[in-house]
């Protein structure tokens, strides 16, 4: 009988032959894999189908896994920055020069606002977990972000003490997550679930104009510039019980303006937030009586990434006035009663040896600052984003240098007559200290008793985090 090995037997023929189509198929497939991948990566880079919806999974994809990740080291995000001011508090005042009052403030490290006195004890306290807000199938984020990364970012409170609070969610995208509206005991009196952001104001009849975003996948063809999916700005009217009555898109007031063209000059960063709206003043009849350029009922805006302000008509759109100016990046235009407006420029202050930050007051006609305060070499301001301002009624200017986590006081001088210094502290060996994200100072006459006094307050001994 003849015997055959196996290497040499009858089938070494075949298995060679098996070999020989898997090793072709395996290269067949990879060169398959690798055309689909070349034909997909060309039709992102020129946008032909199907390239915008791969640049769409693959943008979401992204966004999930940053929040997912991130989830646990609530201390990496902006709300929580090194400290670079020693004390907590109050660590400066000036009795006989400071304005008198008490400072109602927000802090990246809660849903919650405090008013504080001019020593710095704590004299209300509100306090709202956004879990406690939010009811799935209630309108806001489907998967919104756990507690500790919502804050209240601005709030108003009325002499009774009902205040109006704004949330967002810190690692989320779009993060506006609702307004709110509390008693003194902080328990809701009406919420609205809009994805709202930044500020709004309240109109002498109690309207409420606030601002909102929203993830938008239509092309718009005047601005093919702007990416797909990106966000968009709204300007949302409320009335005073929180129930919608108009929405205007800002995207598209641009466009229907005459200052259209503004939205073309947006950087590679910001085509996917075009606008990123960050203000929302109501242009009352005191505000309007010597400012030409808005009317008594319209509101005035600030643009981040045009780096501009303009007023828009909350019923109609119509945006009738823009302008850019010597600012970058700027927030919170305050219009002033001689009807120069008051600024926070973020990143204006690039030619001195100060910090970046500046606060500004300038003509709107002239576009001269006639007044800056810009911090010291010792002591810079340094905010590269969020903050805001408030001149107050002896003519000093209260200021929220929001990424160093303090409210300062300044006189027209440019003396500092008071500090304070958010007494919250976190992360390893407590180095950590939140933003103060806002700031108002309030005279007590406004105030009821009640609210002074700390009655029925969450903790009238020291501001908890």
């Amino acid at each position: 009988m003849q015997s055959f090995s196996r290497e040499n037997g009858p089938d070494a023929g075949e298995n060679s032959t098996d070999r020989s189509d898997r090793f072709f198929l395996a290269i067949t497939c990879v060169g398959v894999f690798t055309l689909i991948f070349l034909f997909g990566a060309l039709s992102v880079v020129v946008g032909y189908f199907p390239g915008p919806v791969i640049e769409r999974a693959y943008k979401g994809g992204m966004a999930w896994y940053d929040k997912l990740t991130r989830q646990h080291i609530v201390y990496d995000t902006d709300l929580w920055v090194k400290s670079r001011y020693d004390g907590k508090g109050v660590t400066f005042r000036d009795s006989n020069r400071m304005q008198p009052g008490v400072t109602l403030y927000t802090s990246g490290s809660a849903p919650a606002a405090f008013l504080v006195d001019e020593e710095g004890k704590l004299l209300h306290e509100w306090r709202l977990p956004f879990s406690q807000f939010h009811q799935t199938g209630d309108g806001g984020p489907e998967n919104p972000q756990p507690d500790e990364y919502v804050y209240f970012r601005q709030a108003r409170v009325a002499p009774g003490g009902e205040l109006i609070a704004l949330y967002e969610g810190a690692g989320d995208t779009p993060y506006g997550y609702g307004l709110v509206k509390l008693d003194r005991n902080s328990k809701v009196i009406w919420k609205y679930t809009g994805r709202t952001h930044h500020q709004f104001d309240i109109a002498p009849d109690g309207r409420i104009f606030v601002l909102t975003h929203a993830i938008e996948s239509e092309v718009m063809p005047v601005y093919a510039n702007l990416e797909t999916p990106r966000i968009d700005d709204y300007l949302v009217t409320l009335s005073p019980d929180g129930q919608v009555l108009n929405t205007v898109t800002l995207l598209q007031s641009f466009a229907d303006s005459q200052y259209r063209q503004l939205v073309y000059t947006v950087s590679a960063f910001s085509r996917a937030d075009p606008l990123h709206t960050n203000t929302v003043e109501y242009i009352d009849a005191a505000k309007a009586a010597n400012f030409p350029f808005g009317k008594e009922g319209q509101v005035l805006l600030s643009f981040r990434e045009t780096h501009s302000i303009g007023v828009v008509d909350p019923e109609t759109g119509e945006l009738p006035w823009v302008a850019r100016g010597p600012w970058i990046g700027q927030h919170d235009p305050d219009i002033l009663p001689n009807g120069n407006i008051l600024m926070f420029d973020n990143y204006g202050n690039f030619k001195t040896p100060e910090g970046r930050s500046r606060v500004i007051e300038f003509s709107p006609a002239t576009m001269e600052i006639v007044w800056q305060y810009r911090g010291t070499a010792d002591d810079p301001l340094e905010s590269a984003i969020r903050s805001d301002q408030q001149r107050l009624a002896n003519g000093n200017t209260l200021i929220t240098e929001s990424s160093g986590g303090r409210i300062i006081e300044v006189t027209p001088q440019g003396d500092l007559v008071w500090q304070f210094v958010n007494p919250v502290r976190g992360g390893e060996e407590e180095t950590q200290i939140p933003i103060i994200a806002w700031a108002m100072r309030l005279d007590r006459a406004v105030l009821d008793e009640a609210v002074l006094s700390g009655e029925n307050t969450l903790d009238n001994k020291e501001i908890s985090q």
